[in-house]
């Protein structure tokens, strides 16, 4: 039994540690400063930190802090909505107003057209005068008419259309 110590038989449970054959090579990080050309080795011994996990505190501070941060976007873009409406009940209010003041010129010229005011108009601002009897001119025209009466006599086609005779034939036929 005591060749079997030396032969590759393991009584333990636990596997051998394996040391790999070779390392792989690690990317090398170029330097952003080119001034400095010192190599910074990692050091092998050193594990990986591992993530630091929040606070419960510091959590529910986050859910507090994303409340307000949606509470203040929505409250701004009410505010946004609010202001489009005023803006838009102001352009109402100033239609209406231009809406009035247009039937009022509508109106006011319409009074202005009538016969007095012009004639007052032009006897004011264009020195007119009524007619007088001096003024006014009689012509004669000829009792003559001057329409001229059709001297051709106007036919009228009573001949029926080929589609008329075909009805018209087709209409006998069923009587």
């Amino acid at each position: 039994m005591a060749g079997y110590k030396n032969s590759a038989y393991q009584y333990e449970t636990s596997p051998r540690k394996v040391a790999p054959e070779y390392e792989p090579k690690k990317a090398k990080k170029k330097n952003i400063n080119k001034t400095k050309k010192a190599k910074i080795e990692p050091n092998k011994n050193k594990e990986p930190k591992p993530k630091r996990k929040l606070k419960p505190h510091a959590k529910t501070v986050l859910y507090v802090i994303a409340g307000f941060a949606l509470l203040f976007a929505l409250s701004y873009q009410n505010s946004l909505i609010n202001v489009k409406f005023d803006e838009k009940e102001d352009l109402k209010q100033e239609l209406s107003t231009l809406r009035k003041e247009n039937e009022q010129a509508r109106a006011n010229i319409q009074n202005s057209l009538n016969l007095a005011n012009v004639e007052k108009a032009a006897k004011d601002t264009l020195g007119m005068q009524k007619l007088d009897a001096s003024q006014k001119v009689y012509i004669s025209l000829p009792k003559k008419d001057y329409v001229e009466p059709a001297t051709e006599q106007v036919i009228i086609n009573t001949e029926p259309t080929w589609w008329e005779n075909i009805l018209n034939n087709i209409m006998d036929f069923i009587n």
